[in-house]
């Protein structure tokens, strides 16, 4: 089944499994932060997994390419980024493995009961809601600023969604990373795994990984950091095996 897509929109590859997103260009459209997201988090198979703020569907689409058959959903509260997940969704032909919600995330308790999930992610909004320039257009502003939820929501949602071991997987700034490990702990997810990513490697982190598991003892390990760039404009090996391109020189024919 063809899905459509609308005048205003194109259609990006993926490079996994021939997948093919939907975006619009003059909305919010995914980053390198969401595909490393992806990439960082870990699901078993048969895990329900949901991601919160889903957006175009990008990470739900990444991780089913990636991990054994496992349940997909993505929450969007944006009603216009929830139809073009679905799209994107359909495109694929990924309907019995991904379902995509248009819903709120501090309302998770109307699509899921307490404590039924097994892996949580979410690539929440950086930014406090008074801070920096806000865009123009409405949906690239809730997808940047702390406008629909906080992190304190985005927390208080996965934990409620988790059961007790359950796996929470985000990327966030560094700046914020203590008040992210208070509301998480606030909230009875103990941070267990975090990765500084760098855009090169003498300069400091533009993004952290964390991996956080509802009612888990102390313990945080640190894992090797994410280098983005080997010198301006050529990505490190890792960031092409993330993306599933091949290495420059490495090209199959």
């Amino acid at each position: 089944m063809t899905a459509m897509v609308r005048e205003e929109e194109r259609v990006d590859a993926l490079h996994r499994k021939g997948y093919q997103i939907i975006q619009n260009p003059s909305r919010f459209c995914f980053g390198m932060d969401a595909v490393l997201l992806s990439d960082w988090a870990v699901v078993h198979k048969g895990d329900q997994v949901v991601d919160l703020g889903t957006g175009t569907g990008i990470i739900p689409i990444l991780l089913e390419a990636k991990s054994p058959p496992a349940r997909f959903y993505g929450l969007e509260i944006q009603e216009e980024m929830a139809d073009m997940a679905r799209r994107s969704v359909e495109l694929n032909q990924l309907e019995p493995a991904i379902e995509i919600l248009h819903g709120d995330l501090c309302e998770t308790e109307r699509f899921f009961p307490a404590h039924s999930v097994d892996v949580v992610t979410c690539n929440p909004p950086y930014m406090k809601a008074p801070a920096g320039l806000k865009n123009r257009d409405a949906s690239v502003t809730a997808s940047r600023h702390e406008i629909c939820c906080t992190f304190a929501d985005v927390a208080r949602a996965a934990s409620r969604l988790l059961r007790s071991k359950g796996r929470f997987y985000l990327v966030h700034r560094p700046a914020r990373l203590v008040q992210i490990f208070e509301e998480l702990r606030r909230e009875k997810l103990e941070p267990k795994r975090l990765r500084l990513v760098h855009p090169f490697r003498d300069r400091e982190p533009s993004m952290v990984l964390v991996e956080a598991v509802r009612e888990a003892g102390e313990e945080l390990r640190t894992a090797p950091p994410l280098i983005i760039y080997e010198r301006p404009g050529q990505y490190t090996r890792e960031i092409y095996e993330i993306y599933g391109y091949p290495y420059p020189g490495e090209e199959t024919e």
